[in-house]
């Protein structure tokens, strides 16, 4: 029954990956599984992701999402299966690990220092990151303090909060939040951004603010993997998007190929599209 219900998408993106584009993938997921108890939430999942490039994974609630992004970054071990990042396992190691790899994740609900102001907020990981073991060490902040100083401001610029970067992040709106969570990821320089409904609960003026912000920062050349809800996001962003539901991705290609399949259309976009 799963195979009839399989899109033929699936199979023109294994193409594609086998093809061309073989030497420029960056992230690979094979063979993906892990189970809470009697729940299976993801299922020979198999996901790559090319770099430089944004990848959007979409699917209802429950379908696995963000256990897939919890097994990339070590927050989660798979059953089965294994995480390779630019050629090196990330399987087994543990989530300070992967983030000294440069591998870096956004949550869905941000997680912020509240009683700290914003520019502590974004100083903070680059401080406790520089000695390379992400434990926080008071002769190397003293050094690099100034230096980091200079680039969280700048970084709190280019997402809009620079003028509230002296006020108590716990103050902020949710939209606000989610921006400083952003920053505190962008300090640390990483090669790969996983964000978690990045705009969830953001007015459509914020979001469209950060579509922008994304795409500045696509131009760096950062790979990254989105879970959105928004398909006006999704679509403004993704080169490649994969579907998951039920643990498993039935469908995978380009945003029109994706966007015009009618199984997708009918189950995940629904058949209206902005």
């Amino acid at each position: 029954m799963e195979k009839t219900k399989t899109p033929i998408l699936l199979h023109k993106t294994k193409q594609l990956s086998e093809g061309r584009h073989m030497e420029n993938l960056v992230l690979h997921l094979d063979n993906i599984q892990k189970s809470f108890g009697g729940l299976r939430a993801l299922a020979d999942v198999n996901l790559h992701v090319e770099e430089g490039k944004t990848h959007a994974i979409i699917g209802p609630n429950g379908a696995g999402k963000s256990t897939l992004l919890n097994v990339c970054v070590g927050r989660l071990k798979p059953d089965s299966g294994k995480v390779t990042f630019d050629g090196e396992e990330l399987t087994g190691k543990k989530p300070h690990e992967i983030a000294q790899i440069g591998v870096a994740r956004v949550f869905q609900t941000p997680e912020i220092f509240p009683e700290l102001s914003l520019l502590d907020n974004v100083m903070l990981p680059a401080l406790s990151k520089r000695d390379g073991s992400f434990r926080f060490n008071p002769h190397l902040a003293m050094r690099n303090q100034n230096e980091i100083r200079d680039e969280a401001e700048h970084i709190l610029g280019d997402v809009g909060l620079k003028e509230q970067m002296g006020m108590v992040a716990g103050s902020l709106s949710r939209g606000d939040k989610r921006r400083l969570e952003l920053s505190m990821c962008l300090i640390l320089h990483p090669r790969l951004l996983l964000l978690d409904e990045p705009t969830a609960g953001m007015a459509r003026h914020d979001t469209n603010a950060t579509i922008d912000l994304l795409k500045k920062i696509k131009e760096r050349g950062m790979t990254k993997i989105i879970i959105e809800h928004d398909m006006h996001v999704v679509f403004s962003l993704a080169d490649k998007v994969s579907v998951l539901a039920r643990g498993k991705i039935i469908a995978s290609g380009l945003p029109e190929e994706v966007r015009e399949d009618p199984l997708v259309k009918e189950a995940y976009l629904g058949t209206a599209q902005e």
